[in-house]
């Protein structure tokens, strides 16, 4: 059996992750990442303390090893930084997925190497397979409600070949079910929200204590000003509330269609499949990860463009300078440059990449 350090968050997931690979024969340690301790004054709910205990006491029930790994100036390096530099820009970053690269299976595996483990555990609700050529494939998790495969797109192969995801094998009640057999302390801890690692923050509230706030004209698409906005790095494309807009026509709303970053203009349009700008059918993908075979040809594939979005028939072709352009079957409301897009053959992932553009 293997040496495995397993992320141990102080959830559920996570703990009962450690337990099956214990159960399995593998020999265990808990590592938990400390990453971020609300320590510059941002608004928001980062429970780093109680998770710590949490995590500590799920460690001393299995009888495993504990340790503290600090992960503060990476994590502030690869996904703070990351964060607020594609905010003011323009775009709209998913930081979850880059705190599995960058993070997780990043830094976090790099330690793990170095103190001779072979692989990283996590809760994640995704699976691991090995395929016929050795290489490490990642499937859509078995509990279709929990899927987590989307946040691990972007993932490398060799990042994948380290990894193991056991309660990606299990339904979430049955998850549940584990944790009280194994007289885990986090049976009925709630399941975290919010942003990885920053907890319970408001986003507008995070970004703020970045980036100031450039307030500027509210327009719609023929050009009227409809009022103000605080600052286009709060807004995002497809957006139905919170623009400050108000919908005179029954049954009908304003949501955000686009940016004039040169004007500092937001722009808004009824929320209507042939209104400009929403619903696009090309665009193209960049930063993109294949996980097991290159994109060097035009293929078909299943493209989600979003967490909880139904992945969609798409032909992939790639173009230039390593993107690729993405033309869906079926025309996509709010492509959303900065978030992230993952591609599957069936409930197979083949991985994923960055919205840059439409076309």
């Amino acid at each position: 059996m293997s040496k495995v350090l397993v992320g141990l968050s102080g959830g559920v997931d996570s703990s009962v992750a450690a337990a099956l690979l214990l159960e399995q024969g593998h020999e265990v340690v808990a590592g938990y990442m400390k990453n971020w301790v609300n320590a510059e004054g941002i608004p928001g709910d980062c429970p780093w303390e109680q998770d710590i205990e949490d995590a500590h006491a799920v460690a001393k029930t299995l009888g495993i090893e504990f340790r503290v790994i600090d992960l503060i100036d990476s994590y502030k390096d690869r996904i703070v930084d990351y964060l607020v530099e594609g905010y003011r820009s323009g775009i709209t970053p998913n930081p979850d997925v880059w705190c599995n690269r960058e993070m997780k299976f990043g830094v976090f595996l790099d330690y793990a190497l170095s103190q001779g483990f072979e692989f990283v555990g996590t809760g994640h609700y995704a699976r691991r397979r090995t395929l016929a050529d050795g290489s490490a494939a990642i499937l859509r998790g078995a509990d279709p409600n929990k899927d987590q495969s989307y946040f691990l797109s972007l993932m490398t192969q060799w990042q994948a070949a380290h990894a193991l995801f056991p309660t990606g094998e299990m339904l979430k009640p049955e998850v549940r079910q584990a944790a009280r057999r194994f007289n885990l302390p986090v049976a009925e801890k709630k399941d975290s929200q919010g942003i990885c690692f920053l907890g319970q923050v408001k986003m507008s509230d995070f970004l703020r204590h970045y980036v100031d706030d450039s307030p500027g004209p509210i327009v719609d698409t023929q050009g009227r000003v409809m009022g103000e906005h605080r600052g286009l790095h709060l807004y995002t494309l497809g957006q139905r509330k919170g623009h400050g807009v108000a919908s005179p026509r029954d049954g009908m709303a304003y949501v955000v269609v686009g940016k004039n970053p040169d004007r500092n203009e937001l722009i808004v349009g009824w929320d209507l499949p042939e209104t400009e700008g929403l619903y696009v059918r090309e665009c193209a993908v960049g930063t993109v990860s294949a996980l097991n075979e290159p994109f060097d040809g035009k293929r078909l594939v299943d493209a989600q463009p979003r967490y909880r979005a139904k992945a969609e028939p798409a032909v992939l072709e790639p173009i230039d300078d390593g993107k690729v352009r993405l033309s869906f079957q079926k025309p996509q409301r709010a492509i959303v440059p900065g978030q992230i897009c993952a591609f599957y053959d069936g409930g197979r992932m083949l991985g994923g990449g960055v919205f840059e553009s439409v076309c």
